[in-house]
């Protein structure tokens, strides 16, 4: 199984989080972070979260949140992150990317997208799945 969990403000992180939720078939949880249950989520074979940046380049707060709750049970999960920002160059994506592997998951890719997601981003994302 799959598990996709992910925060949008203004709809990019969320069409990235459908574009990978179509591509990932029928066995798959989705959810948004302020209503995930985590026990589903660290049941999956593969945990792909998505946020977009806020702030100083941060998680956005529910996702913030959520991730925090399971951060030292990712030992041994294949993980990937993926999300929007506006300004900055994505720094958020590595800051997690580092959360991540220290929490001894194995980071299986990131994917971003400044703004929208084009078509590129789309195809990033979906190539998660296949990690």
């Amino acid at each position: 199984m799959v598990a996709i969990v992910y925060a949008s403000t203004t709809g990019n992180t969320e069409a990235m989080a459908n574009a990978v939720k179509e591509a990932a078939g029928s066995d798959v949880y989705f959810s948004t972070a302020d209503s995930a249950d985590s026990a589903k989520v660290l049941a999956a074979d593969l945990i792909l979260l998505g946020s977009p940046a806020m702030g100083a380049e941060q998680l956005e707060d529910s996702m913030e949140s959520f991730f925090s709750s399971i951060e030292d049970k990712l030992g041994g999960k294949k993980v990937g992150l993926f999300g929007s920002y506006d300004w900055g160059d994505g720094q958020f994506l590595s800051d997690w990317s580092d959360r991540v592997s220290a929490a001894g998951a194995e980071l299986v890719g990131t994917a971003k997208s400044q703004l929208a997601p084009d078509a590129d981003a789309l195809e990033a994302v979906k190539k998660l799945l296949g990690a």
